[in-house]
């Protein structure tokens, strides 16, 4: 199901202001490409590493549309990439609940004269059961956001992902379509005046412990299969 995320005339109509009286602020925000704003290298498209584009084999490309422009840059945020539930007062796989982790995505836009934009997304989640989940399903949260670069969030939608995990299984993927509509104040207003993010609804302690690098795979804390010893 394809999900659409609307930004407000007014809003757009701020971001287009801003961008006029502040063109040194945009030059300086093109430096910054490929990160998030705190610096750090982010799971991003366009400006993407190899690690990810190998990654995003299994996201089926968007139908290439026509733009008069540059596109919007989107960006999965670093500190929302992965969803890690914990138990008890220690960072162990033993302790790990329901995770998921934005593994992919890949955008596409079109626009013409004064037209708004629309951007075409395509989001691509890993999703996991660890040891300390209860049951067999999870509604994971995640959002959308649209910024003036590197600025003033203009717009961010919240979606609910449910998830099941049939058969006893571990981990799951799932692929999410996402319309994000950007008004424009004029012809002038390109689309790389904006900004589109995209990230786990996660706590600060999880958004703390993506920001220290830590990691756990999707299916943290499941039990290997076992095998049967060779024969003598």
């Amino acid at each position: 199901m394809r999900r659409v995320l609307k930004v407000s005339l007014a809003s757009a109509l701020v971001a287009a202001t801003l961008a006029a009286v502040a063109p040194a602020a945009v030059a300086q925000s093109r430096t910054g490409r490929g990160q998030d704003p705190t610096g750090r290298p982010d799971r991003s498209e366009p400006g993407a590493q190899e690690g990810d584009r190998a990654r995003r084999v299994r996201i089926a490309p968007l139908q290439r549309r026509t733009a008069a422009g540059p596109c919007p840059y989107v960006k999965i945020l670093y500190d929302a990439a992965r969803y890690v539930e914990m138990t008890g007062d220690r960072v162990a796989a033993a302790n790990v609940g329901y995770t998921g982790e934005i593994e992919g995505l890949v955008s596409d836009c079109a626009y013409q004269s004064d037209e708004p934009i629309q951007v075409e997304t395509r989001v691509l989640f890993n999703l996991g059961r660890g040891p300390q989940a209860q049951g067999d399903g999870r509604t994971y949260r995640y959002w959308i956001a649209v910024t003036e670069r590197n600025s003033a969030v203009l717009e961010k939608t919240y979606f609910d992902l449910p998830v099941t995990f049939e058969n006893g299984a571990t981990t799951t993927t799932v692929t999410q379509d996402n319309t994000v509509v950007i008004p424009r104040a004029s012809a002038t207003t390109a689309g790389d005046h904006f900004e589109i993010l995209v990230g786990f609804d996660v706590t600060p302690q999880m958004a703390e412990f993506n920001r220290t690098g830590s990691r756990f795979r999707v299916n943290a804390g499941a039990a290997a299969p076992t095998t049967q010893p060779p024969a003598q």
